[in-house]
C-alpha cells in the first residue's frame, strides 16, 4: 500500500478534473513532464524573492495545460513564501480600461490574495497584521513607539505612485488594531482592496484623497509588492489567466491600450524598476502570434516577444519572455493516468480499478478517435478516463474491457449500427 492521500485533497482534484477545471490543491500530485518549463518558472519566482522582477507569457493551445501550469506556479511561489495574486481576464476585467474592469480585474486579484497559510485567497487582512506584528516586536526591542516604527517602515513606499496614501491607509489600519476600531480596519481593508468609488468617501472614512481605479492597478499592484516583502514574504507573484479575452476585443484602441500596458509591465520587469515583483501570463498561440489582432500587432511587443531564431528543430531557448508550453509526451500521458488513478484510489493502490493494460487500451481507444491531439489537448481525455474510473468504481460487476469495447462500437457506428461517427461527432465517444 502507497501512502494515503486525504480525502480533501482527492475529492478536489477528482471533482475539478471530471469538471474540466484545474484544481487549488494537490496540482503535485498530477504534475507530470515539462520539467524545463517548470525549472525556469522556479528560478523566476527566487529572482523574485531576491527582490528582482520578472515577465512570463506562458502560451499553449485550449486544454493543453496552460491554467494548471500557472496554478502550480503558483502553489511553488506560495511554498518559497511569496504571495500570490491569482485572476482570469474576461471582458469585464482587463489591464486598461476607462470604464472601471481594470480596477474589476484589482478587486478580483485582491481577493484571491493567497499566502501559505491562507492558500484559498482572503489574505489581505492577514497581511497586513503581520506586518504590524512585526512593527510592534521591533517596537518592543529597540523601546521606541509602535507608530514610529510603522512610519520608519512605510517611508520606503512613498516614493512611489500613491505611496503616501497607501501608507496612511496601512497606519490607518493598525490604529484600529491599536484602539480596537473595527470600522477603521474594515475602511483600510476596502481602500487597498479598490472597494471605494469615490475619492470623496475615502477621505471622509480614511483622510486620503486618492482610490485605487483603472488609472492606477499596476502602480498599486508595485506598491502591494513592496509593502508585502515589509511584512516578512518575499514578493509578490500576480498570475493572469485567459489574455485571449484582450485579443477577442472587438474595438482597436481598446487591445492597443491594453497592449501598451503590458508592454510597461515587461520594460519594467526587464529593467528592473519593479522590487518583489513577477508577471505570469497565460494565453492562446494566436493572442500572441496574431499580427492582426495579437500581441505581434504591436510591433513594440513583436520585437521584445519574438522567438529566437536559432531555437529551431527541437532547441529551446527559456531565457526570453515567452514559454511555449510543450506538448505532453504519449509517455508522459500514461504517467499522467497512472497518477489520476492513484488519486482516484486515495493513495491505496489495492483499490485500483483499471489495470496498466487498461489505462493502454484506454490511450489506444483515444489515439484511434482524435488522433495525437489527445495528449497535446488531454483536458477532454482525462474528464473522460475520470469517468470511466466512476462508473466501474460505483459498478464492481463492470469491466473495464467490456467499457471500452461497447463503446468503440457505438463510437464507430454512431450508435445506431449503420453510419460511421462525423469528425464533429468524436468527442461524443467520451461521454461513457
Amino acid at each position: 500500500m502507497s501512502s494515503p492521500i486525504r480525502q480533501k485533497d482527492r475529492d478536489s482534484v477528482i471533482q475539478s478534473l471530471r469538471a474540466g477545471v484545474v484544481p487549488r490543491v494537490g496540482q503535485h500530485l498530477i504534475q507530470v513532464g515539462r520539467s524545463r518549463e517548470v525549472a525556469t518558472l522556479v528560478a523566476d519566482i527566487e529572482q523574485v524573492a531576491d527582490g528582482g522582477s520578472t515577465f512570463r507569457i506562458v502560451t499553449g493551445e485550449y486544454g493543453a495545460g496552460k491554467t494548471f501550469f500557472l496554478n502550480l506556479m503558483g502553489a511553488v511561489a506560495l511554498e518559497k513564501k511569496l504571495v500570490v495574486a491569482y485572476a482570469d481576464l474576461t471582458p469585464d476585467r482587463r489591464l486598461h480600461a476607462s470604464g472601471g474592469q481594470a480596477k474589476s480585474l484589482y478587486a478580483e486579484l485582491m481577493r484571491n490574495l493567497a499566502t501559505r497559510t491562507k492558500p484559498e485567497g482572503g489574505a489581505l487582512g492577514g497581511i497586513v497584521e503581520r506586518f504590524i506584528g512585526i512593527a510592534k516586536s521591533e517596537a518592543k526591542t529597540t523601546g521606541q513607539p509602535t507608530e514610529t516604527i510603522l512610519r520608519q517602515k512605510l517611508d520606503q513606499l512613498t516614493e512611489l505612485v500613491n505611496g503616501y496614501d497607501f501608507a496612511d491607509v496601512v497606519a490607518s489600519y493598525c490604529r484600529g488594531y491599536e484602539e480596537g476600531n473595527e470600522q477603521l480596519k474594515a475602511d483600510a481593508v476596502r481602500w487597498l482592496r479598490g472597494e471605494f468609488s469615490t475619492k470623496t468617501d475615502a477621505r471622509l472614512a480614511l483622510g486620503v484623497r486618492t482610490i485605487v481605479d483603472d488609472a492606477s492597478v499596476y502602480d498599486q499592484l508595485k506598491l502591494l509588492a513592496r509593502f508585502v516583502r515589509l511584512a516578512g514574504f518575499s514578493g509578490l507573484l500576480v498570475c493572469l489567466d485567459e489574455l485571449v479575452n484582450l485579443y477577442k476585443l472587438a474595438n482597436k484602441q481598446a487591445r492597443e491600450s491594453n497592449y501598451e500596458q503590458i508592454l510597461r509591465i515587461l520594460n519594467d520587469s526587464l529593467q528592473g524598476t519593479a522590487v518583489g515583483l513577477g508577471f505570469v501570463l497565460g494565453g492562446t498561440p494566436e493572442f500572441l502570434l496574431d499580427t492582426r489582432r495579437g500581441l505581434y500587432s504591436y510591433p513594440a511587443l513583436q520585437s521584445r516577444l519574438a522567438q529566437n531564431t536559432f531555437a529551431t528543430n527541437g532547441l529551446v531557448d527559456f531565457s526570453g519572455p515567452v514559454i511555449p508550453l510543450s506538448s505532453l509526451t504519449p509517455e508522459d500521458f500514461f504517467v499522467l493516468l497512472q497518477k489520476i488513478r492513484f488519486v482516484y484510489a486515495g493513495g491505496d493502490d489495492t483499490k485500483y480499478v483499471v489495470p496498466d493494460d487498461g489505462i493502454v487500451k484506454f490511450m489506444g481507444h483515444c489515439a484511434k478517435r482524435i488522433g495525437n491531439t489527445y495528449f497535446r489537448t488531454p483536458r477532454t481525455t482525462i474528464t473522460a478516463f475520470i469517468n470511466l474510473l466512476a462508473v466501474l468504481d460505483q459498478n464492481p460487476g463492470a469491466a473495464w474491457k467490456d467499457l471500452l469495447e461497447a463503446i468503440e462500437v457505438v463510437a464507430d457506428t454512431g450508435g445506431t449500427g449503420d453510419h460511421t461517427v462525423e469528425p464533429d461527432d468524436e468527442m461524443a465517444s467520451f461521454k461513457l
